[in-house]
């Protein structure tokens, strides 16, 4: 990376570097078109070239670990970081009925304890499996994050959205673009 970045500025640094010289693209431009822009915009004077915003732009706004270790310790706030709210709410949301299903499942081991109930065993694995799905829940909203923070610039081609039906009620209908190249 640093050495694409010594290159780029070493060749701004040349003679006649300034000026960008390329084909003349308004030359297809159809003047009625609706996307025609104006032929000032188009001028080698008025392009340029800030690194810094492309960088921006291509950053997401937390770290792929960042995201992953944020969404460890407490679910949901790697993806709020990343601007997925309702996904983190999700996980937010399952954290609480495990942690409340295990608190839950601890009082009542420590009752049939006390009463030397012959269930004992079936509620301590009830306890477990909730912790287990405590852990998990952890775990899977790290690894979301995660990808999320890779995927977070990806297209978004696929669109779903609600569709009346004349009988009444709705359904769904899918548009995914297919491009050939």
């Amino acid at each position: 990376m640093r050495r694409t970045l010594l290159l780029v500025a070493l060749l701004l640094l040349l003679p006649g570097a300034g000026t960008l010289h390329a084909q003349d693209s308004t030359a297809a431009i159809v003047e009625d078109s609706l996307w025609a822009e104006p032929e000032s915009a188009f001028t080698p004077d008025n392009v340029v070239f800030d690194s810094a915003a492309a960088a921006a732009v291509s950053r997401p706004p937390v770290s792929p670990m960042g995201g992953f270790w944020r969404s460890l310790l407490i679910p949901g706030w790697g993806q709020a970081k990343l601007n997925r709210k309702l996904t983190g709410a999700l996980f937010l949301t399952w954290e609480g009925v495990t942690l409340g299903m295990s608190i839950k499942t601890a009082h009542e081991l420590n009752y049939l304890r006390r009463t030397k109930s012959g269930s004992i065993a079936a509620k301590r694995q009830e306890k477990e499996d909730w912790l287990v799905l405590l852990a998990f829940n952890h775990l899977f909203a790290g690894i979301e994050a995660y990808v999320a923070a890779h995927l977070w610039d990806f297209p978004e081609d696929l669109q779903v959205s609600a569709t009346p039906l004349p009988g009444g009620g709705f359904g769904a209908s899918v548009r995914l673009p297919v491009r050939f190249r």
